[in-house]
């Protein structure tokens, strides 16, 4: 059993947040309860690409999940959440503040019903200040964020950023939250709320562009793929595909030198990290003049023995068949019983005693209804037709 087999979520997410928080959660053996729209389920399921006519990307964020469907514009419905909420641990939602309260599902009133619950809610901008009730994705956040202002080529345009980090890290430090909040429970007895923002998160992880503002006063922008505190730590291009070199302190500047043979280790310009901070421009050219000597496999053989942290600038394709990824068991194939076979990222966080498992494909939409309301609720097989006749489930 994973660590938080005895963890039994109630999961209201949709799309990409929130579904990465419970995701987390599900991997490391939480028992997931996903509640989905009737009929829809959740936005993802409408996203591309499709297999056999199930959605990639509702697959790749719901694994270790099941699927209960229910109207939660109907009595019947809320009765039901509110029954489950007797029963377990946790309540996750990404709705925009207020959306709860309205379905009078708010966390005010189910801490009545369970006063040991931890609610979490991730949204754009939180449940206080003057944004909370605004809408959010995550490219809108990721402008906000400030995040699109130092990505990109110099002189270029604000970029975002490939992967959806707006999303992503709302859902990690949603995980987290909702993980402290366990652990303070285990001392309290008592519940509480997680409150997280997209847009806290992404201010969160701006880490040295904050600070670099705060001492010089200098607007950060774009510098393209260099690092904009350490040199040399960018890619260069080789007799064949581009390499990308990390030289992240003096020590490895003179092996570095060394090795590729140019005696400017001590050259008061270059000799400590400010100085070629300070000197790019006329550093620059000189390695990227010898790096082209040789091929990106050659440099990342020398490199390697060495000391030196390099590597080729890998596409999708590459990352998937890289060998240091499989062998960590980072790409995983679940067998779908509608779409078959689809591979996807593993499971990241490795635990010597007590591992997570993917145990279970993306749930078909309100595929575990009718065992969840038998498990939790006791309803009989008649009971559980009233309510699909009445379209309550």
């Amino acid at each position: 059993m994973g660590p938080l087999h005895d963890i039994k979520v109630l999961d209201f997410t949709r799309v990409l947040a929130g579904p990465y928080a419970t995701m987390i959660l599900g991997d490391l053996g939480a028992e997931i309860i996903k509640i989905e729209q009737q009929g829809s389920g959740d936005d993802s399921r409408a996203y591309g690409p499709y297999l056999k006519g199930e959605s990639a990307y509702f697959m790749s964020l719901n694994r270790n999940k099941q699927s209960l469907t229910l109207n939660l514009k109907t009595s019947e419905g809320i009765d039901i959440v509110n029954k489950l909420v007797e029963q377990v641990d946790v309540v996750v939602e990404n709705f925009r503040p207020g959306t709860m309260e309205k379905l009078g599902i708010g966390y005010d009133k189910l801490k009545e019903i369970n006063p040991r619950l931890i609610y979490a809610s991730t949204s754009g901008y939180g449940q206080t200040g003057p944004y909370s009730h605004r809408p959010a994705y995550d490219a809108v956040v990721q402008a906000l964020g400030g995040i699109m202002s130092i990505t990109g080529q110099p002189g270029g345009q604000p970029t975002r950023v490939g992967s959806s980090v707006g999303d992503i890290t709302a859902g990690l430090f949603c995980a987290i939250g909702i993980l402290t909040a366990l652990h303070e429970r285990n001392q309290s007895g008592e519940g509480q709320m997680v409150d997280v923002a997209m847009l806290d998160c992404q201010v969160a992880i701006l880490e040295n562009a904050i600070s670099r503002y705060g001492v010089t006063g200098e607007i950060p922008r774009p510098v393209g793929n260099r690092h904009p505190s350490i040199v040399p730590f960018e890619p260069f291009d080789t007799q064949t595909s581009p390499i990308m070199v990390a030289v992240g302190n003096d020590h490895l500047w003179k092996i570095f030198c060394d090795l590729i043979n140019l005696d400017i280790a001590e050259d008061p310009r270059f000799a400590v990290n400010p100085k070629r901070n300070e000197n790019y421009l006329a550093l620059r050219p000189i390695i990227a003049n010898r790096l082209k000597e040789k091929t990106s496999e050659e440099w990342q053989t020398i490199f390697d023995k060495a000391g030196i942290p390099n590597g080729p600038i890998n596409s999708v394709d590459k990352v998937v068949q890289n060998e240091q990824v499989l062998a960590r068991e980072m790409i995983v194939e679940l067998d779908h019983p509608v779409a078959g076979k689809m591979r996807m990222p593993g499971i990241p966080i490795k635990l010597s005693r007590t591992p997570g498992e993917l145990k279970d494909p993306a749930p078909v939409l309100g595929e575990d209804t009718d065992s969840l309301l038998k498990k939790y609720l006791k309803l009989s097989d008649e009971k559980i037709e009233e309510l699909r006749i009445n379209r309550v489930i």
